[in-house]
């Protein structure tokens, strides 16, 4: 997480406005080395001991005084908690404390034990943050404080994945820009090593430590973060491998929701990039609080009956439940890539057929939103067709408008076969949805580098014979998402998305130095015998339930979502017996018979999901949700 100028601004902005900023108690917390770490402490009041927050950060603490996280905003007064919110060690008003390798985790514990004796403190602490300050969080549980009672991370895992900073072999080059903008110097010790080796090895297997958590964590992770993969990874370890009296008590939340850090994309925002869900906005805080209260007041608030997941399904909308993910009893869903851009669920007959485009390394297809962290990027869903769907260096897959909905929940899975004129080049995968309005929204993406088809030490690199063909699979990233009726399914396939991923110079030479660039042809296969697909997990039972719902062309409901207050026309070009509104437990609101257009005044609505069902002249019924924010 990091707070930019502009997004600062408009915090201050909004704080000033509204409230006058906090007046924290200003304190250096004793390390074990004989050094202090400056902390803000903020109280509810002196004479009640009461359970308290703690947050680790590298991004200058001073910024809470102007908003605290967990809906308490500037009404400290309110708070059960207290909370205290530190510095790193090595950063702003702890940089005098800097050491060459410090250690977070046990700074994480000397902090709790100071906690633990003052007056104000009940001895209960818990933890909260999102990104950095969610990885400390696992580090601090790691050194077990018997008063660390829960934590609460958010888009972060402790892991330190050769995979993470080298997907399928190619270096996230605007991540690791950003994380040394922030201070991190990663970029260094990573393009050192671009293959699997000893460094990472031991990297990962130091990083990996789920059998010395011993309290419960509520992980909160986002559909368009780019640690979705790590954190669905770290929450199944934490579910087969911490301590026995915590592995039952551990729980997800995912939502629509990107990284966050700056502009008005944030986790528990309505607002992720060009799109908006506020059936999930300020979800992130509600549970987390609830958490909280159950594990740090003992407040009886039935947390434990949460399920283990508990996630957002994009496109319905709505929030699903399971105890695994991806859930069970999911049926494989297939699109073949066909001539022509065609994305079809029926195979390819034909006996030689490709489709071709050039890559030129010095004019790459740049990358527009998704899963980024630098904060000149948008980051979120964006609309792919005015950039990069607009250029030649592309091809575009798309299926027929949907009829009935594609209800996919896991890693959708890609199988191309593929060739090149050059010895090296990448793959570069996203996978959209396509709007009615012809807006070719991003999910995720992903891209695979040919010279390490065969795994990732250098003893695994191999180049490419130009002209062969070769099949490669790649793992799209976790995702709950529903393709719906009127929607269509597209893939885009470049060979770069600059400056996600570093680009390929396609001439087989050292990478990630200076060198000559060459152009590549690069072809796709779509016929009989190297059919190149992409494959769905879906749920059908979810499809069962949903063809209630299923809209006719000729319904129309408008604004949608409409602000409270506002006038909403439903409108229906058929023959009508009658127009009801009910909210999403079956309660009728209004009926009107024998129109085929109403309008509503929302006012009398409170925010939320509401059924429009319209029975037709023929006796046919039709459903469809209106949002009231």
């Amino acid at each position: 997480m990091k707070i930019t100028i502009s997004a600062l601004f408009c915090f201050l902005t909004v704080s000033v406005l509204f409230s006058q900023p906090l007046n924290p108690i200003s304190v250096n917390i004793p390390m074990r080395d004989g050094k202090y770490l400056a902390a803000d402490v903020y109280l509810p009041d002196n004479e009640i001991a009461r359970p308290t927050i703690l947050i680790q950060t590298p991004y200058n603490k001073f910024y809470y005084r102007f908003s605290l996280p967990l809906g308490i905003g500037t009404n400290i007064s309110s708070s059960p908690y207290n909370f205290v919110i530190v510095d790193w060690r090595g950063f702003y008003g702890s940089a005098s404390a800097a050491v060459s390798q410090p250690d977070r985790g046990k700074d994480g514990y000397d902090v709790i034990d100071w906690i633990v004796q003052q007056e104000w403190s009940n001895s209960k602490v818990g933890t909260w943050g999102p990104s950095a300050l969610g990885k400390i969080q696992y580090q601090t549980a790691k050194e077990q404080h018997p008063a660390h009672i829960c934590a609460v991370p958010l888009v972060a895992s402790p892991e330190f994945l050769y995979q993470t900073y080298y997907p399928n072999g190619v270096y996230r080059k605007e991540y690791l820009d950003q994380l040394d903008a922030l201070g991190f110097g990663l970029s260094g010790i990573v393009l050192a090593n671009p293959h699997y080796n000893l460094t990472w090895y031991y990297a990962e297997n130091f990083n990996f430590y789920p059998q010395q958590i011993k309290i419960p964590m509520l992980l909160i992770g986002g559909w368009y973060d780019h640690n979705i993969f790590e954190m669905v990874k770290y929450f199944n370890d934490l579910r087969t491998l911490s301590d026995p009296s915590v592995r039952n008590k551990h729980k997800f939340l995912i939502g629509p929701w990107a990284h966050g850090g700056f502009g008005m994309t944030q986790v528990g925002t309505a607002q992720q990039g060009e799109l908006y869900f506020y059936e999930a906005a300020g979800y992130s805080d509600l549970k987390a609080r609830q958490f909280l209260d159950y594990y740090l007041l003992d407040a009886e608030n039935n947390w434990e009956a949460n399920p283990d997941y508990l996630y957002f399904q994009m496109g319905d909308m709505q929030w699903l439940e399971s105890d695994v993910w991806p859930p069970q009893n999911l049926v494989e869903r297939k699109f073949y890539l066909k001539q022509g851009g065609e994305l079809s669920s029926n195979i390819s007959v034909e006996t030689a057929s490709f489709s071709e485009y050039f890559y030129d390394p010095r004019d790459p297809s740049p990358t527009i939103g998704g899963a980024t962290l630098r904060n000149d990027l948008l980051q979120g869903p964006y609309d792919q067709a005015p950039i990069v769907e607009s250029r030649n260096d592309i091809l575009i897959f798309t299926s027929e408008v949907l009829s009935t909905p594609i209800v996919h929940k896991g890693k959708p899975q890609v199988k191309l076969f593929v060739s090149s004129d050059k010895l090296d080049t990448d793959f570069c995968i996203r996978l959209c949805d396509v709007y009615p309005d012809n807006r070719s929204m991003l999910l995720n993406d992903n891209i695979f580098r040919m010279r390490f088809r065969n795994g990732f030490t250098i003893n695994d690199t191999v180049f490419m014979n130009p002209g062969e063909i070769y099949e490669i699979n790649v793992s799209l990233p976790d995702l709950a998402h529903t393709f719906l009726p009127g929607h269509r399914i597209r893939l885009d396939i470049t060979s770069s998305n600059y400056p996600r991923y570093d680009n390929n110079l396609n001439n087989a030479g050292t990478m990630y130095v200076a060198g000559d660039t060459l152009v590549a042809l690069n072809k796709i296969y779509h016929q009989a015998d190297k059919a190149s697909f992409i494959k769905f997990s879906v749920d059908e039972s979810s499809v069962k339930i949903q063809e209630q719902f299923k809209v006719s062309e000729n319904l129309n409901i408008y604004p949608n979502p409409a602000s409270n207050g506002e006038l909403v026309t439903i409108n229906l070009n058929e023959c009508v017996n009658e127009i009801s509104v009910k909210t999403i437990f079956g309660q009728e609101i209004l009926n009107i018979s024998a129109l085929s257009q109403i309008q509503l005044n929302t006012a009398t609505l409170k925010p939320g999901i509401y059924i429009v069902e319209v029975e037709t002249e023929n006796q046919r019924t039709i459903r469809s949700k209106l949002i009231v924010r």
